[in-house]
């Protein structure tokens, strides 16, 4: 192939559509526990999270719900993705073997949105959220219905691989995808004059969005580091549906899923979709959640 203009443009519209077939086909696995904010500046406040209030009749004057105000804050990050294409291979014409670099190109930039949430998830367990506890805790500062402040826990602690019950059917999710700029069409850099193609021989094409994850309501997931057995899903279950927010108010949070690495999908089976347990009685806990298993879980591991 001749290096020109015009074969350069056609080069390039060939590579950019497969980086963007690439985004259209990846699976993602992160949308189901994420809220995605769509951002304007750089940093957005989320001290709303605490300001969810209950329903009171009408009686009287209204009255303002006086809660605690908060301050959390998602700051953005910037992220690139770049490669480079020897200029050799596309005079010899040998450049459909970069094809599919450039699919997976696409693919990675939507698997990333996965491995951020995913070790934003696993890190709920040292990592503040906007009550300035740990997201996954043993004492979030909730009223009671004396508007006392007490502690409320969303975890059983443990050392042990990570799962989580999350209740997935809430408008506000357990994380934030905090979207400023997101992947677009390639950017090349194929002039004569360019240093990459001038020193090193080589064409290079990037792309970069600017992005980050965060904590929404700690209230509609449980963590759990114990030994997932039946014990275990029962008592996080348990204490889940028990929640309570606020002045006494029922959460309503409901365990969905249980997401679980590929290292505890044989539990998760067990406890999920037996029939009956280990000792033949029946499993009451059959089908009471979905069971998701993400790789990414062992890859924040």
């Amino acid at each position: 192939m001749l290096i020109n203009a015009d074969n350069l443009r056609t080069l390039y519209t060939a590579y950019n559509a497969a980086f963007q077939g690439g985004i259209s086909q990846a699976e993602s696995q992160y949308g189901d526990i994420t809220m995605t904010v769509t951002a304007s500046t750089k940093s957005i406040e989320y001290g709303w999270l605490g300001k969810i209030p209950s329903v009171r009749k009408w009686i009287g004057p209204r009255q303002v719900n006086a809660l605690k105000a908060y301050k959390y804050q998602i700051d953005e990050a910037p992220w690139e993705q770049t490669v480079a294409v020897d200029r050799d291979d596309i005079e010899t014409d040998n450049i459909g073997i970069y094809n599919p670099m450039f699919t997976e190109m696409g693919q990675a930039t939507q698997a990333h949105y996965d491995e951020l949430a995913f070790t934003t998830l696993v890190n709920g367990f040292t990592a503040p959220c906007y009550d300035g506890q740990y997201f996954f805790d043993t004492d979030h500062p909730v009223l009671d219905k004396t508007g006392k402040e007490i502690s409320v826990s969303n975890t059983q602690g443990g050392s042990g691989l990570p799962w989580f019950l999350i209740d997935t059917s809430r408008a506000i999710k357990p994380l934030i995808l905090q979207r400023r700029k997101d992947w677009k069409a390639l950017v090349s850099k194929t002039k004569e004059t360019d240093d990459n193609v001038f020193d090193n021989n080589e064409f290079v094409y990037g792309t970069d969005a600017r992005y980050n994850m965060g904590y929404g309501l700690w209230q509609y997931s449980f963590g759990s580091r114990q030994t997932l057995d039946k014990a275990a899903y029962k008592d996080a279950r348990g204490r889940m549906l028990a929640l309570k927010g606020d002045f006494g108010r029922p959460i309503g949070a409901k365990p969905k899923e249980l997401w679980v690495p590929p290292e505890l999908e044989g539990q998760g089976l067990e406890i999920i979709n037996a029939e009956r347990d280990a000792a033949g009685a029946t499993n009451v806990y059959q089908n009471t959640a979905k069971l998701v298993v993400c790789p990414w879980l062992s890859a924040a591991l």
